[in-house]
């Protein structure tokens, strides 16, 4: 592979917008050494929690550079989520730039760590699962995304601004772009860009990556919007995103590419170009030149256009497992349930492990959610099976009302109109907020582990 340290002094550090970018090439000799002073025969293994982007960055180029296995790690885990994943783990160098005590000492763990391909980076995902999974990556498919991204968009530069965790996989492949291509990479808290959208002067050259959540709080912002629509691009993940946040969106001709992808395939294996959002589509678009999507049906057999099956992909984006497992093929079958429109755009319907099946009808929470967030009466929602004797799952439905004289009552008379009854929910549960992971991401789990889910009044 390309040597990301060559790249890196040939590049300097003028590409990384941030305060504190002076100390980068230090940093990244510092890290290098103690890679080097490690007293192991074998490479060692780097847990990297950085917040700060000068040390993440750093410390991920070190790791690179030095072929030393790096599983990054979101600096502000709980102590729960340390007690997880450390006996996997195992670092022999823990790099983070704050007092992670939750970190140091690291327990001792019962069994040896099982063995890490040299040159790999460990990304984390929850996945389905709930449980925090490392997808296996090196820098060749993280290459091949950017070289994927780069061809559909046509694109030398990639220059962004980067307001999500750098430790994710939307953050990262933000450096990664800006890194590889020569562009320019500003790294900000989101909530800078709500409180003083002015200080992002020419945004006319960058990308910039929101979760619908972010993109409907910056559409609540004053200035905002106008800031939004200079952009090359806005590029929409993370979650599905509610048709009226596109509608508004388009109404404010906003340079919207919606996209389909995850930590498996190192973002984005599909994306809608602004040009096309704006003319209308609500889809993700066509598939990226590194990937290759199918729609399959439970037997494995392909489906014609508007035929809604499993995505199948291959990618050469796509991870190598999940750590300590590789995967012993190349076909990543998701959890996802799309298809093709006649045009060979992408649209996904939701997950299949979200589907509920109640009465042995079918049920799917984006449809419902849609439903409901187009009342106005919710500023956010979540809808999810529960077990129930008699019908299998029941729909239920966890909300934040607008107001706090909403009723279940006005949210059933709503939807009524809309829904057919088995898809209306039976249980209603207000909220003052859903639980959300850093990436804006719905927690179903966290809701679906609620002691005691309220029953419907008579």
């Amino acid at each position: 592979m390309a040597d990301p340290l060559a790249l890196l002094q040939q590049r300097g550090t003028d590409w990384l917008m941030v305060d504190g970018r002076d100390r980068l090439l230090d940093l990244v000799e510092l890290r290098l050494r103690e890679i080097q002073q490690h007293d192991r025969e074998s490479l060692p293994r780097i847990l990297l929690a950085a917040a700060d982007p000068v040390q993440f960055v750093a410390g991920f180029l070190a790791a690179s550079s030095a072929c030393s296995p790096v599983f990054l790690c979101n600096p502000h885990w709980a102590a729960p989520e340390w007690q997880q994943i450390l006996p996997l783990i195992q670092p022999d160098l823990v790099w983070t730039d704050y007092n992670a005590t939750a970190i140091d000492p690291v327990p001792s763990a019962p069994h040896p760590a099982p063995p890490v391909p040299p040159g790999t980076i460990l990304i984390p995902t929850g996945g389905s699962s709930g449980q925090i999974r490392f997808a296996i990556h090196t820098w060749e498919t993280l290459l091949a995304s950017v070289t994927g991204f780069r061809k559909y968009f046509q694109l030398q530069q990639v220059h962004s601004l980067c307001v999500l965790p750098l430790y994710h996989v939307s953050g990262l492949m933000q450096v990664m772009r800006s890194f590889i291509s020569g562009g320019t990479l500003l790294v900000q808290p989101f909530k800078t860009l709500l409180t003083d959208p002015g200080a992002m002067l020419n945004p006319e050259a960058f990308f910039i990556s929101l979760v619908p959540t972010q993109l409907q709080r910056s559409l609540e912002q004053e200035g905002l919007p106008g800031l939004l629509s200079r952009f090359q691009a806005i590029l929409l993940g993370g979650g599905p995103a509610w048709p009226e946040l596109l509608a508004q969106a388009r109404q404010l001709q906003l340079p919207l590419a919606p996209t389909y992808g995850m930590t498996e395939t190192a973002s984005q294996v599909a994306t809608l170009k602004p040009s096309d959002f704006l003319a209308g589509s609500n889809s993700c678009g066509r598939v990226l030149p590194q990937a290759h999507i199918q729609i399959l049906d439970p037997d494995g057999k392909p489906l014609e256009p508007g035929q809604t099956g499993t995505i199948v992909l291959q990618s050469q984006s796509l991870a190598l497992g999940y750590y300590p497992q590789l995967w012993p093929t190349r076909h990543f079958q998701t959890d996802d349930l799309g298809y093709f429109d006649a045009t060979g755009y992408l649209h996904v319907v939701g997950r299949s492990s979200d589907k509920i099946i109640t009465g042995g009808e079918n049920v799917f929470p984006v449809e419902v959610e849609a439903v409901l967030r187009k009342t106005g009466l919710v500023r956010d929602v979540c809808v999810i099976g529960i077990p129930e004797q008699h019908w299998g799952e029941v729909v239920c439905a966890f909300y934040v009302p607008t107001e706090s004289t909403v009723s279940q009552q006005q949210l059933k008379a709503a939807i009524a109109p809309q829904l057919s009854p088995f898809k209306q929910p039976k249980h209603w549960v207000a909220l003052a907020e859903l639980p959300r992971n850093p990436q804006g991401k719905l927690d179903r789990n966290v809701l679906r582990q609620m002691p005691k889910i309220p029953s419907e009044p008579d």
